[in-house]
């Protein structure tokens, strides 16, 4: 029997993806989560198997797959996500996840990602590019991983043009924290122009030109 955890802030979801995965007849949802906290101590307590989960949930989806790959560097992580950017994805395999799915895809291709991380095989939705699965040639992936969920937030707002006072409004911070947070992006993804680090963003698909 294959132990699965869910971790995503929708509770309908997660009901939909246990029966899903329980119909095949070889899995068992063993935890669920709402939150990344509850779900890294989840992950502690219960030990599963396979960890499938979505990136957009308090906490983070890429920071619960940093804590868990730190504590258990083989541990065989799924993200089930509504993102399907080349930046996203890498964002999330450069964390440690070992497999990325879209939600869009077809329902029983979660049940056949789940066997393939089990089996120690890496799994990519068929609506994603297969070369994401290899080393960023320009290392970018790895920068972008880099960045703390906060960080992440703030250089996708000042990538579609915002100023740091418009930053700092959506997200309730100060301008002065905005504004550090930009300093050290910059620094973390080598670029030194507010162009630069725009034009990033639009090679991996992060923004809409």
């Amino acid at each position: 029997m294959i132990r699965v955890q869910l971790a995503d802030d929708h509770p309908v979801v997660r009901t939909g993806y246990r029966r899903l995965l329980e119909q095949a007849g070889d899995i068992q949802v063993v935890h669920e989560a709402a939150d990344a906290d509850d779900a890294f101590a989840g992950f502690v307590a219960t030990g599963p198997d396979v960890l499938v989960t979505d990136l957009a949930m308090p906490g983070g989806g890429v920071t619960l797959i940093r804590r868990v790959r730190a504590r258990a560097p083989t541990a065989p992580i799924l993200v089930f996500s509504m993102h399907e950017s080349d930046g996203m994805v890498r964002r999330a395999l450069e964390a440690g996840a070992r497999g990325y799915l879209t939600k869009a895809s077809e329902p029983g291709r979660l049940v056949d990602a789940v066997h393939a991380l089990h089996a120690g095989r890496r799994y990519l939705g068929a609506e994603l590019s297969p070369t994401l699965l290899r080393p960023d040639p320009l290392g970018e992936g790895a920068r972008l991983a880099s960045l703390s969920e906060r960080e992440f937030e703030v250089f996708r707002l000042l990538a579609q043009g915002q100023s740091p006072a418009q930053c700092a409004g959506a997200l309730g911070l100060s301008a002065k924290t905005v504004s550090n947070h930009q300093t050290v992006i910059k620094e973390k993804l080598g670029v030194a122009t507010s162009a630069a680090l725009a034009h990033l963003a639009i090679r991996h698909g992060l923004v809409s030109v």
